[in-house]
């Protein structure tokens, strides 16, 4: 079993919440799927919301795309800072002269390991591209302010990981793991390094798009160096790293 696996990161993102447009707008603190899935279909040339099938064509083709996401900002902690700008097309407002100031919260410095499973005809086409460093449309986080950089390319042996708990590396959905209790036998599963304590990073995430309305479809994730057990979906180990796929 393989994945490509590469590393996403940019000066800043921007993954809107389409719930909150009132004083400003808000982003997710980490990529989401369909995000990610966006930024695929941009590398290899597939259409977006203009497209005349019942999804965006990026997600009626990468939809079935199993991928794993590992943070590599500090706790998964993404920092977020509001940025002000004008808007002054002069019909963005009802305000004299047009002008409306915009109000937007922005990830800075964001990174990610991205993992895409090869395991079908659309993941070797977004690998190729990858590793050729090709791309048809320009790949950006969230908004074309935000350019992503794609970097570290390459493909990697996954092994099946004899095991039902383990500390995960990746976001997993919160109901596929279940957090575990040390007891005096597992003390060396875990890290007892004053310098790196225990965190849990849990946050709500679209997973997908719905097919009657093209809305998110959401889901909560974890990111935690805790041990957890999980149940029904297989763990993999690459190079020092576990992780699952969703």
């Amino acid at each position: 079993m393989r994945a490509l696996k590469f590393t996403l990161s940019g000066r800043n993102a921007f993954f809107k919440k389409p719930e909150v447009n009132t004083y400003g707008y808000f982003t997710y603190g980490q990529i989401h799927k369909v995000a990610l899935l966006g930024i695929l279909g941009a590398i290899v040339g597939y259409k977006g919301y203009g497209h005349a099938g019942i999804y965006p064509e990026f997600y009626e083709r990468l939809k079935d795309l199993k991928v794993s996401i590992v943070p590599r900002n500090p706790q998964g902690y993404i920092s977020k800072k509001v940025q002000m700008f004008n808007n002054t097309v002069g019909y963005a407002s009802q305000e004299q002269g047009g002008n409306l100031i915009v109000r937007e919260q922005w990830l800075e410095n964001p990174i990610w390991d991205i993992y895409i499973f090869m395991d079908c005809e659309e993941a070797d086409k977004i690998a190729e591209m990858i590793l050729e460093r090709k791309c048809v449309y320009i790949p950006y986080l969230g908004k074309n302010d935000h350019l992503a950089d794609i970097y570290n390319a390459e493909i990697v042996e996954l092994e099946n990981a004899q095991c039902e708990s383990t500390v995960l590396s990746c976001l997993y959905l919160k109901k596929d793991g279940k957090f575990e209790i040390a007891d005096e036998d597992d003390e060396d599963d875990y890290d007892d390094d004053e310098e790196t304590p225990e965190f849990k990073y849990e946050e709500k995430l679209p997973v997908g798009i719905d097919s009657h309305m093209n809305l998110y479809e959401y889901e909560n994730f974890c990111y935690t160096n805790i041990k957890v057990r999980i149940e029904e979906k297989k763990i993999f180990k690459t190079e020092n790293r576990m992780l699952i796929f969703y």
